[in-house]
């Protein structure tokens, strides 16, 4: 699995901590890195929770091209 970095880029660009993101969807910061080292497979309710939190679509998060 491929590092996560459109998910990084977006929570970055909101000036989002890892750990921010992680309150504001439910999970653990360790969750929130684990996505974005590509270390762990989100399900899809956390991914649409993740594209909410960060104003994104799942398109733009999380599906290849």
């Amino acid at each position: 699995m491929a590092k996560n970095l459109k998910l990084k880029s977006a929570r970055a660009a909101l000036d989002m901590s890892q750990q921010a993101l992680a309150e504001a969807v439910g999970v653990s910061r360790q969750t929130i890195n684990a996505i974005e080292k590509g270390d762990y497979n989100p399900t899809i309710n956390l991914c649409i929770a993740i594209c909410k939190a960060l104003d994104k679509t799942l398109d733009e998060l999380f599906w290849e091209n």
